[in-house]
């Protein structure tokens, strides 16, 4: 069985921190993911699914200091189809995407409506770590060790121009 998903969109709003009752940070947020293709043959209208995140653990709370609305965002994860029974007795469904691994796609300052802070986030950040790491092929690295944990990224930009050609394009 497998349930991964990866999507790149811009956040609709901040990230919302909140705290469980034992503790633990969850926090939540909306995913802009543009449609590959237009609505008309113009292509001035551009489709988009908007998809409710939920990181939690050091994780979550990366994602509250760090993440602001407008800014580019790798999120890999699962998805996950929950249910409770609201107010009026009617079973609701929620489907989110529960994040094990946040990539930060732009500098706080670079995004539009981007956080405006003098200190720059990490790169990405995973489950379970303290400040970004991890060998998982999304996220890279290895970790703050020094100068090496980006050449083991290979979505890194290392300033040269990526040689592909037509051939190797699935469209």
């Amino acid at each position: 069985m497998l349930n991964r998903v990866v999507l790149i969109g811009r956040l609709t709003r901040d990230p919302e921190l909140r705290y469980t009752p034992s503790g633990v940070a969850v926090t939540q947020f909306t995913l802009a993911v543009d449609r590959p293709f237009s609505s008309n043959q113009q292509g001035q209208q551009r489709e988009a699914d908007f998809l409710n995140i939920v990181t939690w653990r050091q994780l979550a709370e990366t994602c509250a200091n760090y993440l602001r609305k407008g800014r580019l965002t790798a999120v890999e994860g699962r998805i996950q189809i929950r249910n409770y029974d609201n107010n009026e007795g009617k079973r609701v469904y929620v489907t989110e995407i529960v994040a094990d691994n946040v990539r930060f796609l732009e500098s706080g300052n670079s995004a539009g409506g981007g956080a405006n802070r003098d200190d720059a986030p990490p790169p990405y950040a995973e489950a379970g770590s303290s400040g970004g790491g991890g060998n998982r092929g999304f996220g890279g690295g290895g970790g703050n060790s020094g100068g090496n944990s980006r050449k083991s990224d290979p979505f890194s930009d290392d300033g040269r121009p990526i040689d592909i050609s037509d051939d190797d394009l699935p469209f």
